[in-house]
């Protein structure tokens, strides 16, 4: 799991609860009708933007928000680093039935096994790597496009109240319900655009640009490892993926 993200989320709609608690009874701040409005409102008018498919595929890609799944660009290199060993010593084909436990390598290793050309290695394991980015790239834009219309919703909500209560000033008993939802969409609406929609998107942007440099990580080191080069070479080349503190020379050939 995620802690961030899910320490995050609780703490900021944590604070927000006390602060209701705090000033009164917290049911003064749970309205149904702002409530539709607003989340129903929101996500049907998201819908609208996207095709059906990509508004569903957006909840999973939410899933890796609160996941932390991938393999740390160090584990890989070492565990690159072992493949090429074993390929230096039996050829490609000696890499065959090798458990590894990432899937984007598993597959690469199986091309290499295959005798597939570097060119189709490269593109084979490239539109592997576009469609992720896409998939998540996507799901990004699904929050966004909730970030943006929650509030808009929260305005057409304010809107819808001021207009029931300007309507029946004559009746003292409509105006405090009319004033609540008016003021509660708008409050609903923010909470929604800044305390989750928004935030999900920005974490998405971030997994979409790990997966990327891992599995870009991951081609150079298959077709270094194709094309025959030393494990210590191909070691030293995948550690560009480092933060400059965390390189380290690369062991000496034994």
């Amino acid at each position: 799991m995620d802690l961030a993200t899910i320490i995050g989320l609780i703490g900021a709609f944590g604070i927000v609860a006390f602060a209701m608690v705090a000033g009164g009874d917290i049911m003064l701040f749970v309205n149904v009708p702002a409530l539709l409005i607003v989340v129903v409102g929101s996500f049907f008018t998201v819908l609208i933007k996207f095709g059906l498919g990509q508004f569903l595929g957006a909840a999973k890609v939410a899933g890796k928000a609160f996941k932390t799944k991938l393999d740390t660009p160090e584990a890989l290199i070492e565990e690159v680093v072992e493949l090429a060993d074993v390929a230096r010593k039996g050829g490609l084909l000696s890499l065959e039935g090798k458990e590894v436990n990432n899937d984007f390598l598993a597959g690469g290793i199986q091309l290499l096994v295959d005798g597939h050309d570097p060119d189709v290695v490269r593109t084979l394991l490239g539109k592997d790597l576009k469609q992720a980015v896409e998939r998540h790239d996507w799901g990004k834009k699904v929050f966004e496009a909730l970030g943006d219309v929650a509030p808009a919703m929260g305005t057409i909500g304010t809107l819808i109240g001021l207009v029931a209560m300007l309507a029946n000033m004559s009746d003292p008993k409509t105006i405090g319900p009319s004033m609540a939802v008016a003021l509660l969409t708008t409050l609903y609406g923010a909470m929604i655009a800044t305390m989750f929609a928004l935030p999900i998107a920005d974490k998405l942007n971030l997994r979409s640009t790990e997966e990327g440099r891992i599995k870009s990580l991951i081609t150079d080191a298959l077709l270094a490892i194709q094309s025959g080069q030393n494990p210590r070479v191909i070691e030293s080349m995948l550690k560009t993926y480092l933060p400059t503190g965390a390189r380290e020379s690369p062991s000496e050939d034994e």
